[in-house]
């Protein structure tokens, strides 16, 4: 179901092709002054078989988001009167909710400070529908452990093996990672990398080849996207770990991972 601040379509039926599994779809909020973007986005999701509620501007959302909160929200970062970073930080006054950020390939800035405010990830503009689907679903998996089998499309656990690397544990079905048994929240692009990276130790990898790994064909980003990125997930890893060094740098090569 689509609804525009807190209006409902008058059937109020779930929406169609639900999601595999029991009980009501998972509810996603669309924060954009773009009316174009809150519609494709909006028919998108609601294909996949996600519930969708859509607010043209930050102040009638974050009423809508503390009163009635969805399971996870796409907020635009150029929004007029409060953009997406106010709006964040006033909802983590009062909640954990997921949130993903759309930003321009420029606001590199915005993105960092986002991702400090407790953005769960960013994707940006123009961006892949199947790369916004897919981030949605592994930050949903992770937020509700429980209710992951309703977002498996057909994937077995077979498929995503866990992924074990000396002190390193990762399980791509359930969007986990540990250090010496201790976890580590990542976001999905984070994730993405540091699996390319650990799939392989030992072996340099190019900026390149981890753009690759984290975004499809049709997105692109600089080189300075993926350091921002290694230099986060360090930052997270020591965290638990303040000697952590798996993650090495090899100047004008690329990154690798080395067994802790």
């Amino acid at each position: 179901m689509m609804t525009d601040g807190n209006r409902m379509d008058e059937a109020g039926a779930p929406a169609p092709n639900g999601l595999v599994g029991e009980g009501d779809p998972f509810v996603i909020a669309l924060v954009d002054d773009d009316r174009n973007i809150l519609t494709t986005v909006s028919i998108a999701l609601q294909a996949e078989g996600f519930a969708t509620r859509v607010y043209s501007d930050g102040r009638t959302a974050l009423k809508a988001l503390l009163e009635n909160p969805p399971d996870l929200a796409v907020f635009d970062i150029k929004m007029p009167e409060m953009d997406g970073l106010e709006l964040l930080g006033l909802v983590r006054e009062h909640s954990a909710l997921p949130v993903i950020f759309l930003t321009s390939k420029d606001d590199e800035q915005d993105e960092e400070a986002g991702l400090e405010l407790g953005a769960d990830d960013y994707i940006a503009k123009p961006f892949s529908l199947r790369l916004l689907t897919a981030r949605i679903r592994a930050i949903l998996r992770r937020a509700n452990p429980s209710r992951a089998g309703e977002l498996d499309i057909g994937e077995s656990e077979a498929a995503n093996p866990s992924l074990v690397r000396g002190r390193l544990f990762m399980d791509p079905a359930r969007h986990q990672v540990q250090w010496d048994d201790r976890d580590v929240s990542l976001t999905v692009t984070e994730f993405l990398i540091l699996e390319a990276l650990a799939a392989r130790p030992g072996v340099i990898k190019s900026r390149n080849q981890l753009m690759d790994a984290a975004y499809p064909d049709d997105v692109f980003v600089d080189d300075r996207t993926v350091d921002s990125h290694i230099k986060r997930m360090r930052r997270k890893f020591r965290v638990v770990d303040d000697e952590f060094t798996a993650i090495e740098t090899l100047y004008g090569a690329g990154y690798s991972f080395t067994d802790g």
